[in-house]
């Protein structure tokens, strides 16, 4: 049993919830990770060249899929679970998981999620932005400035040994002050190896609470911000959008992160 080893039994001895090692990366499962996240953070760039109004939600996935097979990558959402486009287009009152489609398509005043995922030689990297079309109201505006806010407090939380807690303590109170909600049952999730991978990231939870941050792990800071309530329902017919209970619009950001010994790398952004 080496010194981690012995950290992480005591942790667990006194009740706290500690990763499993499959979950703390190598130095060169990262390097190959960073690779992945590379091209997922070019591939966001990409459409951020070419978005604009007037552009269908599918010209963004054609332009997604494009740009990530011709520089060796596979898309990670196209065809997981019978996902069937390569990237997730969720507009004003889309929480996530938007389909693309030729027919929506992208008025002055909307803001878009587009939620990127990339495999690169077997290694899952993960990000999306929030973009802005044209002029948008002041409300839609503060969301999104509020919904970054959000994700920089959450970055500055996460610190070796601390908690997942902590970053939801920091992300919901800023939401809370600023009069929106945080999504409840979907957040966050470990990634590197696998699309999805454990710990859930819950961006509600209490300072000091859930998993330890242990250098090694990787993982999604991706809150929903609303700004009505935090309900939400997914659409029937193809049972995969998620929308605002009560209409009102919803950001979001995602950073893939790494905890280090002496912080927090963002890998992706």
């Amino acid at each position: 049993m080496d010194n981690l080893d012995i950290k992480l039994w005591s942790l667990a001895a006194r009740g706290q919830i500690v990763p499993d090692r499959s979950l703390l990366k190598t130095d060169e499962q990262i390097r190959a990770i960073k690779k992945s996240a590379a091209l997922n953070t070019a591939v966001l760039d990409h459409v951020a060249t070419h978005i604009r109004p007037g552009m269908s939600t599918a010209r963004i996935d054609q332009l997604v899929y494009d740009f990530t097979v011709s520089h060796g990558g596979i898309p990670a959402p196209l065809n997981y679970e019978g996902f069937p486009k390569s990237v997730c287009t969720s507009v004003n009152d889309v929480i996530c998981h938007g389909i693309p489609d030729e027919n929506e398509i992208l008025q002055e005043g909307d803001i878009v999620n587009v939620d990127v995922s990339t495999i690169l030689d077997g290694y899952y990297s993960d990000a999306s932005r929030m973009f802005l079309i044209g002029e948008v109201s002041p409300r839609a505006r503060k969301l999104v400035d509020v919904t970054k806010e959000c994700v920089e407090r959450g970055l500055k939380a996460a610190k070796p040994w601390g908690h997942l807690g902590d970053i939801a303590w920091a992300i919901n109170s800023h939401a809370r002050k600023n009069g929106y909600s945080v999504v409840e049952d979907i957040g966050g999730h470990g990634i590197g190896l696998e699309f999805h991978e454990d710990p859930f990231v819950s961006y509600v939870t209490p300072k000091g609470t859930e998993m330890v941050l242990v250098p090694g792990m990787m993982f999604t800071i991706e809150p929903m911000i609303n700004e009505g309530g935090p309900e939400f329902f997914i659409d029937e017919d193809n049972g995969w959008t998620v929308y605002t209970e009560d209409g009102g619009l919803s950001a979001q950001i995602e950073y893939m992160v790494l905890i280090t010994d002496t912080g927090v790398e963002v890998l992706t952004k």
